[in-house]
């Protein structure tokens, strides 16, 4: 046990991320970075523009993609931007008060894109298996309920972990092995036992994470059978390549979350731990508006009816 006593108390953090890779190895990883990051901001930009300005997307289906990735910008604008700062400066410092809040935001955002993923699973369920009330069962006003419950979880969630992560005092070590502030890391420099809050983290994952994922398997396995038990159409390929994509972002998040919230610190380090933070960070939210839009012939058009009004005001400027 460290006497607390004889101890200093922790007024900041050091995130260590990448500062043991060689000057070349982090000169290359910036430039991958802030490129995935720009494209993921770029993609997610272009997205919630066009959902919420063009009126040919007023479908609940555009209504959620342009939410999800306004939360993937929020997601990734978090993290991204300050691990971009420490590839470049030597100082790898944060302030408690700033790991406090962007643990906040990682916890709030990330929990409302889990339960976002599940009701946009159920709105596809929905507009599949019952295409005559779909119209009522997934009006406007419940659009709008559900988007609204996802962040008032997500919120409330995020001060319920992060009270939990820094409720006791810290006084260790106050390096983070990873390159942003995540909870069950922080939580291990706590002065006190761990154990409490480290469960505590644990069941709350099975319930924000199990719970969304098995909506979205239970959706997409009726929307399956429901498929399977018509006869051939020509619609039987394309919904089977949009179930599989959808669910394989699905699978990408939730399994990169759950390996970072759900394992017992023993098995993690930060060779494992990095990879999969990365993964649902960066790769997963640059990923969403590909797998979920832009291989959609309506999407398509709105960008490029987006893209031609934007070339035509810039011409009439001239």
């Amino acid at each position: 046990m460290v006497d607390t006593r004889n101890g200093s108390t922790v007024t900041e953090f050091v995130l260590v991320g990448f500062e043991q890779s060689s000057p070349s190895t982090q000169a290359l990883l910036f430039a991958l970075f802030l490129a995935l990051y720009s494209l993921a901001m770029a993609m997610n930009g272009l997205i919630i523009f066009i959902t919420w300005t063009d009126p040919r997307l007023s479908s609940p289906m555009y209504f959620f993609l342009g939410h999800l990735s306004f939360l993937d910008v929020c997601f990734i604008t978090t993290t991204i931007p300050q691990m971009l700062v420490h590839l470049v400066i030597k100082n790898h410092t944060l302030t408690f008060a700033s790991c406090l809040t962007q643990m906040y935001l990682v916890f709030g955002v990330g929990v409302a894109e889990c339960i976002l993923l599940a009701f946009m699973a159920y709105d596809r369920y929905v507009a599949i298996c019952h295409p005559l009330t779909y119209a009522q069962v997934m009006s406007r006003q419940v659009c709008v309920r559900l988007v609204s419950t996802a962040w008032f979880f997500g919120l409330i969630n995020g001060i319920l972990l992060d009270y939990m992560t820094f409720r006791g005092p810290f006084c260790r070590d106050n390096h983070v092995e990873n390159f942003f502030c995540e909870a069950p890391i922080v939580i291990a420099l706590s002065c006190g036992d761990p154990q409490f809050s480290l469960r505590v983290i644990f069941a709350d994952a099975i319930v924000v994470l199990l719970s969304p994922m098995a909506l979205i398997i239970i959706s997409y396995a009726r929307i399956l059978a429901s498929i399977l038990g018509k006869a051939f159409s020509s619609s039987r390929g394309k919904t089977f390549s949009t179930c599989a994509s959808h669910l394989t972002v699905v699978i990408f998040f939730y399994t990169s979350a759950m390996f970072s919230y759900m394992n017992p610190r023993s098995t993690h380090g930060p060779d494992k731990d990095k990879p999969f933070s990365l993964l649902y960070t960066i790769i997963t939210p640059m990923c969403n508006p590909i797998i979920y839009s832009f291989r959609n012939k309506e999407m398509k058009g709105a960008m490029v009816r987006a893209l031609g009004r934007s070339s035509l005001s810039r011409a009439e400027s001239v």
